[in-house]
């Protein structure tokens, strides 16, 4: 019982002496892009996000900005995503779970290996999903664009069921 109680007193300051930067941690976070350290605060201001085409393993039209971590790294993973009006994602799976919130828009999701957009959920803005690791799903936007906040953890991949959906080998 003594070890326990020994144990319960010495984590807590184990934990906090390891979370305290040196000083070479402090200097290389601050030159650090916000997306590659993880382990620091993040405050990304809307006007601020530059947003780039792609990525690559998402059809032409998709736009991002990598808010948090490396998606070829392990560890957390936040992006915001950008759809034109009637984009189309086909069935695929991820490696890792997936979590959305829809900020503008409505997005439609759809689970399984064969696209029916008449077996889809229409998720508008504030609404949120969580799709599991391996879980085949598919998604399209309507009439309007589409911006969404995806949580997950690196690293990250997109595999299609189909593999001629796979926009990388066109």
């Amino acid at each position: 019982m003594k070890r326990h109680k020994i144990l319960a007193l010495f984590t807590p300051v184990a934990l906090l002496w390891h979370a305290v930067p040196t000083a070479a941690q402090t200097a290389a976070a601050q030159t650090a892009t916000p997306a590659a350290n993880a382990a620091h605060t993040i405050v990304a201001p809307a006007a601020e996000m530059e947003w780039k085409d792609g990525p690559g393993s998402l059809p032409p039209g998709a736009q991002f900005v990598l808010l948090q971590g490396n998606p070829a790294e392990a560890g957390p993973l936040t992006l915001r995503l950008r759809f034109p009006a009637n984009h189309q994602i086909p069935p695929h799976i991820h490696p890792a779970s997936e979590h959305v919130t829809v900020l503008s828009g409505t997005f439609h999701v759809g689970m399984g290996e064969r696209m029916d957009r008449t077996k889809t959920t229409a998720l508008s803005a504030e609404s949120f999903a969580v799709v599991p690791v391996g879980h085949a799903h598919y998604a399209f936007t309507g009439s309007e664009p589409v911006t969404l906040q995806l949580h997950s953890t690196g690293p990250w991949g997109v595999t299609y069921v189909n593999p001629a959906d796979d926009p990388r080998k066109r």
